[in-house]
């Protein structure tokens, strides 16, 4: 059996990752790429990159082909494009990546350090208005909440 860390860490090594900085570079470049925020639609209406386009990660690989009631036209054509996916801390995005890598996307990168990073770098995250995002309120938002319940307990024999 897998952990989700073991996962991540696995497909890190097939797939290219840029940093924060690296994407601040990309969007004010006359070839912006296309950015796929990956988080479930209550995460992408709170907070997100503007501009980028949200498609949950349980739907990715119908959005990402045609004739689906999924399909997202622009994610389905952006095959030889660059898009740059994203999540909150970086670990979906790896995963979302590699699939999409292996649905034929030529100019796929994770964002390294998610929008935890991004916001972590001082860069702008807009709400489901346009409104620009307080970063403190963006750093509440994007920590992890894990609940007590949430954590492992080791069994005896695990030690």
């Amino acid at each position: 059996m897998k952990t989700f860390k073991q996962l991540v860490s696995e497909h890190e090594r097939l797939i290219d990752e840029i940093m924060p900085w690296d994407l601040e570079q990309k969007l004010s470049g006359d070839h912006q790429p296309l950015v796929l925020d990956i988080r479930e639609p209550e995460e992408f209406a709170a907070m997100h990159i503007a501009w980028s386009v949200n498609v949950p990660r349980g739907i990715l690989e119908a959005a990402c082909d045609y004739g689906y009631s999924e399909t997202l036209p622009v994610l389905a054509g952006a095959r030889a494009r660059e898009v740059v996916v994203v999540c909150r801390s970086g670990n979906r995005s790896v995963l979302a990546a590699y699939t999409m890598q292996l649905m034929g996307y030529k100019n796929v990168v994770s964002l390294k350090t998610g929008l935890k990073g991004w916001n972590d770098y001082e860069q702008p995250l807009v709400d489901q208005d346009h409104e620009k995002v307080d970063q403190d309120r963006a750093e509440v938002f994007l920590s992890p909440k894990v609940e007590a319940e949430q954590q492992r307990v080791l069994q005896p024999e695990e030690g």
